[in-house]
């Protein structure tokens, strides 16, 4: 289940490139937060001290310090959770954490390894606190495929709260491996599978 599936796998390298430098010039929008928070990971990676093996930790710290703001993790966590969410009894922090671990970390490694496809900014759509960006990805080989990134005004900054990958949601897609473990297993359990992943990730 929590295991790297295709899926999971096509969502990560969506989130990937969103390291693309984009030329298009934005206002204070969502698409505008992103490309500020590209402009910061691009020049983290392209920093030729960075590739010394000595520095990795370093680098992905810095990573993460420059990615991670940009999400919603508690809102991604408790959509993922669904119905779950109210019934465990003041453990959603700790749900949040495992959580934010094993998505982040995989996200941060995922980027390290980018090869620098192409990404082509479409649409975007603000209505009031809700907004969603169209994003194509133009591979080197292969064909296209959209991402489109969904955010919620939190404190006057547009956070990412959900990721849509050829009309795949990624919250939808946790929610569901979610809800299968939760059916036969117990919410320590599904914590603890979390913790696992999110240490493997992160060595």
């Amino acid at each position: 289940m929590i295991r790297s599936g295709r899926l999971l796998k096509v969502i990560l390298i969506g989130l990937s490139l969103l390291c693309v430098p984009a030329r298009a010039s934005f206002a204070d929008t969502p698409a505008q937060q992103i490309k500020e928070t590209v402009d910061r990971i691009v020049e983290i990676l392209q920093d030729p001290t960075g590739k010394d093996g000595s520095k990795k930790a370093e680098r992905r710290e810095m990573l993460r310090q420059a990615l991670l703001p940009r999400f919603d993790f508690s809102e991604m966590a408790r959509r993922s959770l669904g119905s779950h969410w109210k019934n465990q009894n003041g453990r959603q922090e700790e749900f949040i954490a495992a959580f934010t671990d094993f998505v982040g970390n995989a996200y941060i490694i995922k980027i390290e390894s980018f090869k620098g496809e192409r990404i082509i900014y479409g649409r975007e759509r603000v209505d009031k606190e809700i907004a969603e960006v169209e994003t194509k990805i133009v591979p080197s080989k292969g064909e296209p495929f959209s991402i489109n990134y969904k955010f919620h005004l939190v404190r006057g900054e547009w956070k990412i709260y959900d990721v849509i990958i050829e009309n795949i949601s990624l919250v939808n897609n946790y929610r569901s491996q979610f809800n299968r473990i939760l059916a036969s297993a117990s919410f320590d359990e599904l914590l603890k599978k979390l913790k696992e992943r999110g240490s493997e990730k992160s060595s």
